[in-house]
């Protein structure tokens, strides 16, 4: 598994929606990137900056934030603490 270092978050992203809420199904083109997920892995943080976040958490993060990564064909992205804007 993988273990970020200093400030980094491994987060877990949330599934686009394929349908919106009258029932008209998206195609793969309009699709938006997610921008919630939950927290698999946190790092420990930096000395004058200790980490808010924790494993299980859903946060919200910025729409272009992070470095995308595949594992065991899972896709996770990896991001800064500075870069997540609310836990849900």
């Amino acid at each position: 598994m993988i273990k970020p270092l200093a400030d980094r978050v491994l987060i877990e992203p949330k599934e686009a929606e394929t349908k919106t809420a009258s029932g008209i199904y998206i195609p793969d083109t309009a699709k938006e990137k997610p921008q919630q997920g939950k927290v698999i892995a946190a790092g420990p943080g930096k000395k004058d900056e200790p980490m808010e976040v924790a494993v299980g958490d859903t946060v919200l993060y910025g729409k272009y934030a992070g470095t995308e990564v595949t594992v065991d064909d899972k896709k996770y992205l990896i991001v800064k603490q500075s870069d997540i804007l609310a836990i849900l």
